[in-house]
């Protein structure tokens, strides 16, 4: 889409300061000073303290509404708070992935490898010091033991992976990747992870994604019970985060013209959809497979990050239908050829998820219990389309008018962090609004993933036919309220 060409091609600008009073004359700038080893220690210390403390009390009194916000809360406020010092990390695993990426010549610079182990330390104490401090309030304690026994330690550790991956993975395109920096959305969408993973696949595998945080909350066995296998198994997440980040950041290694002139290759762009795709899908129905009281909101969360994550990759499409919209809606923004190639990728994806996610249903508690894609009790097939119509509309007009579209004069601001919270919103507002009448897809690929999952085709071509001509409405729409973006295409092309 043009808004993220538009980023690729336009000069970047250096860092503003907080605006500070003029200095006296005659007297030199102030220059901030990088912050010296032990101040990133401290900080990578009580940023970690913070998070595992919160997680341990929204365990020990069952937050199971709000607590999936209130630790993706503190773990956002301490990256704008702390990130500026450290980084940012509290968490062994986002540390060993951009450890990695300098390794392997990224764009990290001054993160010496030797720091590595430093790190570590202070985060496992921050842990180990929060979940002393969150048990000396409760008696009983926490054990991850429970989850292993509900599905076994293989499918736990699957999903540690997964969702560690996906943690480290956002970390590196929002915190990390040139393309993307500056930016004021990385604490956003790094907390915006723990949103997405902390309902269904935390009820699976109870949501560590951080050794710190599994060795801190498995406190009572010392850290030695299953803290340490999860530990191992978000390692191996986060050296996945790396690799995949090489695949989908090839321009990392690039310099001057080449850098700013660099345009992803298809194959590039298909992977960006496929992990986008998988991820949105796969959290979908983790969602719906364990009862989930956050379905809507853990979902749009999930949008969220990949997009802020992959949006100048792919353009963070996600949706057979969002691709639909774009190609509709012209300007040369994604050729028929390429549109096609999109939606193969985000079907395959969809697929993938569904499987994944039918297995560990069957292999669940609730494996007697069938999640087929009907609509919602008491609804007629006709009324769960016109909501998927309508919302998918939304969902779609909004990307068009958000994420490719020449920001207006009336914006007083040229940062543009609200595109994919804008978009995430979307699938907020519908899944909330019409999830129990129609199941609140809006993504013909969601409904590949359930209909997988349920190994059931249900009502998946007729939903998708809805959800295609919402988004053909909203290129319709979206010609009708950006006329000049359509003269821009052309004066461009002239």
């Amino acid at each position: 889409p043009l808004w993220f060409q538009q980023s690729r091609l336009a000069p970047r600008p250096a860092p503003r300061a907080i605006a500070e009073a003029p200095e006296p004359p005659n007297r030199a700038p102030r220059m901030a000073k990088d912050p010296t080893l032990l101040s990133c220690l401290v900080a990578e210390f009580v940023g970690t303290f913070f998070l595992i403390f919160t997680v341990g009390m929204n365990v020990e009194v069952k937050a199971s509404v709000w607590g999936g916000i209130s630790i993706g809360s503190v773990l956002m406020v301490s990256i704008y708070a702390l990130g500026g010092i450290s980084g940012g990390h509290f968490n062994p695993a986002v540390t060993f992935a951009v450890s990695i990426v300098e390794r392997l010549g990224g764009p990290v610079k001054g993160f010496l490898f030797k720091k590595l182990f430093l790190y570590w330390a202070v985060q496992l104490a921050g842990g180990i010091a929060g979940g002393f401090c969150y048990r000396s309030i409760f008696e009983k304690g926490i054990s991850l033991s429970g989850n292993v026994k509900a599905f076994g330690v293989v499918d736990v550790g699957v999903l540690e992976i997964i969702y560690t991956f996906m943690l480290c993975f956002v970390v590196l395109n929002v915190a990390v990747a040139q393309e993307n920096q500056p930016n004021q959305y990385f604490g956003i969408a790094i907390g915006g992870v723990i949103f997405a993973g902390a309902y269904g696949a935390g009820a699976v595998c109870g949501g560590c994604f951080n050794p710190a945080v599994a060795l801190g909350v498995d406190i009572k066995n010392v850290g030695l019970g299953w803290g340490l296998s999860w530990a191992v198994a978000e390692m191996i997440g986060a050296a996945a985060a790396a690799a995949l980040y090489k695949l989908v950041r090839p321009d990392e290694r690039m310099t001057g013209e080449e850098f700013d002139n660099y345009v992803p290759a298809l194959f590039t762009r298909c992977l960006s959809e496929f992990l986008g795709v998988f991820m949105l899908v796969l959290t979908v129905g983790l969602n719906v497979i364990m009862a989930s009281p956050a379905v809507a909101w853990s979902a749009a969360a999930s949008l969220m990050v990949m997009t802020y994550a992959l949006g100048n990759v792919s353009g963070a499409h996600f949706n057979p239908a969002v691709t639909l919209a774009v190609v509709a809606s012209g300007r040369n923004l994604c050729s028929v050829k390429d549109g096609c190639a999109y939606v193969v990728a985000q079907t395959l994806a969809g697929g993938a998820a569904g499987l994944l996610t039918g297995y560990l249903h069957a292999a669940g508690p609730s494996a007697a219990k069938t999640f087929a894609l009907e609509p919602g009790t008491g609804y007629s097939l006709t009324q769960a389309g016109f909501c998927e119509f309508f919302f998918t509309f939304v969902l779609a007009y909004v990307l068009l008018a958000v994420a490719t579209t020449q920001a207006p004069a009336s914006l007083r601001t040229k940062q543009s962090f609200q595109f994919a919270l804008a978009i995430g919103s979307c699938v907020t507002a519908g899944g909330f609004a019409v999830g129990s009448v129609s199941g609140g897809e809006l993504n013909p690929a969601v409904g590949v993933g359930l209909a997988v999952q349920a190994m059931s085709m249900g009502s998946l071509p007729t939903l998708a036919a809805w959800e295609f001509s919402g988004a053909l409405l909203a290129s319709v729409v979206f010609r009708l309220t950006h006329p000049t973006e359509f003269a821009l295409a052309q004066k461009i092309v002239a």
